[in-house]
């Protein structure tokens, strides 16, 4: 069978078989001893290994294989199939990253008898890039996926925020590059993040709901809801702002939401925002940090005259080639953040890509607080590239243009 008719065979298959699929046609086509699968968790800081369909125990939860000083972290960071080289006469271990657009979905391992070649990583690395695309089209129809991301159980609360979040919490495209994290609270917050790309633009939101735990995630999920439905009939900023605060009105009891809503135009890199009661963006240029103070609105469903509805401004923001901007939460601002320099860190991240400076703020945030939070933090990073910045490629997460062959590394792997 080739690469492809066994890809092919692999979407044809049942949802939870599909990577069994993968496995065999591995196994077959380049000697492999063995072949898994490892996907992320919710926070990016561990993996976890789905066996075959009948193996995963779905009432159990997920093992947990921490990430941080090993080659799978490296191989999410770099996005860079890597090789671990192991003793004579004894297996090589190839990682390879299952990335699409930005979105580090997870990790192929494969054991094969002896250092593959350049033709063997290509075949690899494509078709750790197509299952990607597997995981994609299947993880809607399962709760395999779901199980596997969840390294302890999530409360009511954080099973409707995680709902409310985008599918893919990363996104790669030509002239831009975006994620967000997210971590609750131990009572969940109601943070949420947001975005989309269309045909001209690509928007991003980031709110936060009064309160905590459910009461904080049904508000979350009715300004998502209201935001979500403006902007899919294709309302600018001030009328999706506007619905935000009338479903508020309407639903809310006696609640507020704040928010900030961003628009960028993707062919002449304008752009716009609205800025509802909520913790200013900051944008690095140049090696430097500042904050961007914006007119402030109210925060949608707070009003003095509840007859009133509010008005929302739409704001010019200058954001240039090169730039990042930050988007957050005030559960960044808490109090045990109080000693740590924000900006600074923005600036010691700056060369990660937005997937991983955004997990690096709220890793910082959480070791602050010594494993405690009072409130959700929630981060969006964007990195604005340009609108004629067309060399980049962006199909597997990071900017591969300039990238170098795989390497050959020692790098200490997990316990298995």
């Amino acid at each position: 069978m080739t690469l492809a008719g066994a890809l092919q065979a692999a979407e044809a298959a049942a949802p939870v078989e599909s990577l069994d699929v993968v496995a065999r046609m591995l196994k077959d086509h380049l000697g492999a001893a063995s072949v898994s699968f490892l996907i992320t968790d919710f926070t990016g800081s561990s993996v976890v290994r789905l066996g075959a369909a009948d193996s995963v125990e779905t009432d159990a939860p997920a093992r947990r294989i921490p990430l941080r000083g090993t080659l799978y972290d490296e191989v999410i960071r770099s996005q860079q199939p890597q090789v671990a080289t192991r003793c004579e006469g004894q297996q090589v271990r190839v990682v390879a990253p299952v990335t699409n657009r930005g979105d580090a979905i997870g990790l192929l391992e494969l054991f094969l008898p002896a250092v593959p070649d350049a033709e063997m990583m290509r075949e690899i690395g494509e078709t750790a890039h197509a299952l990607a695309y597997i995981v994609i089209a299947n993880r809607s129809h399962t709760d395999v996926y779901q199980w596997g991301r969840r390294t302890k159980p999530l409360s009511l609360a954080a099973e409707i925020q995680h709902r409310l979040l985008p599918a893919s919490l990363a996104c790669e495209a030509a002239q831009f590059a975006v994620a967000g994290a997210l971590e609750p609270a131990e009572h969940v917050g109601g943070d949420t993040f947001d975005y989309v790309v269309d045909r001209d633009t690509v928007q991003l939101s980031v709110t936060d709901a009064m309160g905590h735990d459910v009461d904080a995630a049904l508000l979350a999920t009715l300004v998502v809801g209201a935001l979500r439905r403006a902007r899919r009939e294709g309302a600018d900023l001030a009328e999706q702002a506007s619905q935000a605060d009338q479903a508020m009105r309407d639903h809310g009891r006696s609640g507020f939401v704040t928010g900030q809503l961003l628009r960028i135009s993707l062919l002449d890199g304008q752009t716009e925002f609205v800025n509802a009661g909520h913790p200013w963006p900051l944008r690095m240029r140049d090696g430097k940090v500042e904050e961007i103070i914006p007119k402030v609105d109210r925060a949608f469903g707070l009003s003095i005259h509840p007859s009133q509805p509010n008005t929302y401004r739409v704001q010019t923001l200058d954001l240039r080639p090169g730039d990042r901007l930050i988007m957050l939460t005030d559960g960044m601002l808490e109090r045990h953040a109080e000693n740590l320099d924000l900006s600074d860190l923005i600036i010691r991240t700056r060369e990660l890509h937005p997937r991983e400076a955004a997990r690096a703020l709220i890793k910082a945030i959480v070791d602050a607080g010594n494993g405690h939070l009072d409130d959700d933090a929630t981060v969006m990073c964007l990195d604005w590239h340009g609108v004629h910045d067309s060399e980049r490629d962006a199909a597997h997460g990071a900017d591969l243009t300039d990238a170098s062959p795989p390497a050959t590394t020692g790098m200490p792997l997990p316990e298995q």
